[in-house]
């Protein structure tokens, strides 16, 4: 008896120790932020047990003919003319929860998925009053919408975000310019060219342990961005922003060359999950990638790859 009470107190601190291992372990786990790259500009950010998505667009649809289609897509052609119809099935594959939802601009590659995330998750959607009002026509109740325009600093529960105004990419060589707003609830559903920007926003989103500056287009307000530093920038790379005056140089700057950035919306959002976007790596993220080696030797730039998932400690 008295050899079993001397075993005891080692068996205790032993499992004591494996305790706190694994809590340790959880507890290190939890703390790391995750990010999980969806395509075009969408995020699945996790923060523990919070989830914010970003510009969540999966459906991925063929849009038109072209250089950009691959010839062993064999997936229904879709105009612009066409209603959009969101690809519930892949949909409900990856998205099993969402808290927030930031969506930056209302074009179909940013909104369109976003009235079924919604209504599936219950998540609340930070966007513009177009974003808003689309939502709305899509029975998107008011409980779950946060209408902002720039400039708002919301704290919430388990994060707090900024909004930041924007501006759109420089599209068809600098020629694109869209002023049209939804001021009033359209009707449901939409087509894909009515899903209209309606205003283009950023947004700083601020975690347990880091803060996220993320882009929804080639463009940005360099006075808007004076004094935001985050540590992590999700940065927009297209062959648009050679377009613009020094757009590396200006966004680095500014920023003040974060520890972290992962290129967003560069991919070809025509074709679907599983093909290669190694032509796009190539031409934008390869260039890129040795440009801020220049400017910024200190910045880790991180290349993400369609649902990969990329953990900042």
């Amino acid at each position: 008896m008295k050899s079993i009470q001397r075993i005891l107190p080692g068996i205790r601190s032993t499992f004591l120790l494996i305790t706190l291992t694994s809590l340790f372990a959880l507890n290190a786990q939890s703390d790391a932020l995750k990010l999980t790259y969806l395509g075009t500009a969408g995020w699945k950010i996790v923060d523990g047990d919070f989830t914010v998505l970003v510009d969540p667009y999966i459906s991925r649809i063929k849009l038109g003919t072209g250089p950009g289609i691959h010839p062993e897509d064999t997936r229904a052609t879709v105009a612009r003319t066409d209603y959009f119809v969101s690809d519930t099935v892949g949909i409900d594959s990856l998205i099993t929860r969402a808290d927030f939802i930031l969506v930056h601009h209302a074009h179909f590659d940013h909104l369109s998925d976003v009235p079924y995330i919604a209504r599936k998750t219950g998540a609340k959607v930070i966007g513009t009053e177009t974003t808003c009002n689309i939502l709305r026509a899509y029975g998107i109740p008011d409980e779950q919408l946060y209408p902002v325009r720039g400039g708002e600093d919301y704290q919430f529960e388990n994060f707090s975000v900024r909004v930041i105004p924007s501006i759109h990419s420089a599209l068809n060589d600098k020629h694109y310019l869209d002023s049209r707003t939804y001021s009033e609830v359209p009707q449901a559903p939409l087509r894909v060219s009515e899903f209209i920007e309606g205003g283009s926003l950023m947004f700083l989103a601020r975690f347990k342990k880091h803060t996220v500056l993320t882009m929804g287009s080639m463009n940005f307000v360099e006075r808007e961005l004076e004094g935001v530093a985050p540590d992590i920038l999700l940065a927009g790379v297209n062959q648009s922003q050679l377009g613009l005056y020094n757009y590396n140089e200006r966004l680095l700057r500014v920023t003040e060359n974060p520890k972290v950035i992962i290129p967003t919306h560069w991919d070809n959002f025509r074709l679907p999950y599983g093909f290669s976007q190694q032509a796009s790596v190539d031409l934008k993220l390869l260039p890129f990638k040795e440009d801020v080696a220049r400017l910024s030797p200190e910045t880790q730039v991180i290349i993400p790859q369609h649902l990969g998932t990329i953990t900042i400690e």
